[in-house]
């Protein structure tokens, strides 16, 4: 049975799950039915439906493992069904990262304003190459999780459990070098995807730099909605790199339990941090978009006037 720190954590995972969860089902419920009314979807709300659906994905599999972990640490000592959980988590990681990114290089191709040919090549052609590259990223994401999962050892999760009560220490020693190869290639993996953000997010800020010393020459007084789709943008990815930045270093947490003292403990806390990136990521992106904005607006009225009915 769990005690009192591990069920308050256990509570808190479960909250942050759900408001993960609520966040992730509205875009992808608001997305898909403007799919099915308009028989067609955008570009930008493609890469959103597919990054909530990753995302909630990816809950699931976290709090599964939390559960597990606590509830049910028998699970570990078996290596088929712990080799499954490994395979979805390490998939609906890259998946949910890959995708991210795939909304970074987006903002920056349909925002930016750069003249080279290749950018322009780029820009006429995202639209078109949106479903392509997506199922570039499901693709690659299989492959990845199928490698590393195969190559994880029987007891790789059992000793997430055993090795405080059965002394592993030369066991682990002699693995240790190969875990740690697999788990280095597994992280540095994620890392493309994150310098692709962070390399698209620069780039956003040198065409508002430009744009901005245009605006300085050609004063108008108007509204300068180029400015604003600016911001808006830089504010997405900005959020997604700091955000991605803590679930990175959860996600070496939780991976690593392997060689800590205290694996259960850590394991938990790690996967509490790594909860927060998809769970609030999504508030973020539906505050950034004029139409999930309006539409959570439209639900939080009807929600506020069906309770003032019930209060009379």
């Amino acid at each position: 049975m769990p005690d009192k720190v591990e069920s308050i954590l256990m509570l808190v995972a479960a909250g942050e799950f759900s408001m993960g969860i609520l966040g992730n089902t509205f875009i992808g419920l608001v997305n898909c039915i403007g799919w099915i009314k308009k028989r067609k979807i955008a570009s930008i709300d493609l890469i959103l439906t597919s990054l909530a659906i990753s995302r909630i994905c990816l809950l699931c599999i976290i709090l599964l493992d939390c559960f597990i972990l606590v509830l049910y640490p028998d699970v570990y000592a078996t290596g088929k069904q712990m080799r499954i959980i490994d395979f979805f988590w390490t998939l609906t990681n890259h998946l949910s990262v890959w995708f991210a990114t795939c909304l970074s290089i987006f903002y920056f191709l349909k925002i930016a304003n750069f003249f080279h040919p290749l950018f322009l090549w780029m820009k006429w052609r995202i639209d078109s190459a949106i479903p392509r590259i997506l199922l570039g990223c499901l693709a690659l994401s299989v492959f990845i999780s199928l490698v590393v999962t195969e190559n994880l050892n029987d007891d790789f999760r059992c000793c997430v459990r055993t090795k405080k009560k059965t002394n592993l220490t030369v066991r682990c020693r002699v693995k240790k070098a190969k875990y740690s190869s697999i788990k280095i290639c597994l992280n540095l993996l994620t890392l493309f995807p994150f310098s692709v953000s962070l390399i698209s997010f620069l780039l956003l800020i040198l065409s508002l730099w430009r744009h901005t010393r245009q605006m300085k020459f050609n004063a108008t007084g108007c509204r300068d909605f180029s400015i604003e789709a600016h911001m808006g943008a830089m504010k997405a990815v900005i959020s997604f790199l700091l955000l991605f930045i803590a679930y990175y270093l959860a996600f070496l947490v939780a991976t690593s339990s392997y060689f800590m003292p205290e694996t259960e403990l850590a394991v938990i806390i790690g996967e509490l941090i790594a909860l927060i990136y998809p769970s609030s990521h999504s508030f973020i992106l539906i505050l950034g978009s004029n139409k999930l904005r309006q539409a959570s607006l439209r639900v939080l009225w009807k929600v506020k006037y069906v309770l003032k009915r019930r209060n009379f």
